[in-house]
């Protein structure tokens, strides 16, 4: 007895598409802010966009080099 399959041909495609474009829209926030305000340097066109990335990178926890030593022990 053949499984009936609950979505869509057309739903799978859109849904396969949607994830390609939310990745490739991550992936160029990413290279901006590497290009721009990773190194310093204001972003031209859209300098709003660099400085909420910078306050983005600045509330992220980050590991201090004691607290990374630990983690490779435990």
């Amino acid at each position: 007895m053949p499984r009936s399959d609950p979505y869509s041909e057309e739903s799978k495609v859109l849904f396969v598409a949607l994830a390609v474009i939310l990745s490739l829209a991550v992936s160029a926030v990413v290279a901006l802010y590497v290009a721009y305000p990773g190194r310093g340097e204001q972003m031209p066109l859209v300098p709003w966009l660099g400085d909420a990335l910078g306050r983005a990178v600045d509330s992220a926890p980050v590991l201090a080099d004691d607290e990374r030593d630990l983690q490779r022990l435990g």
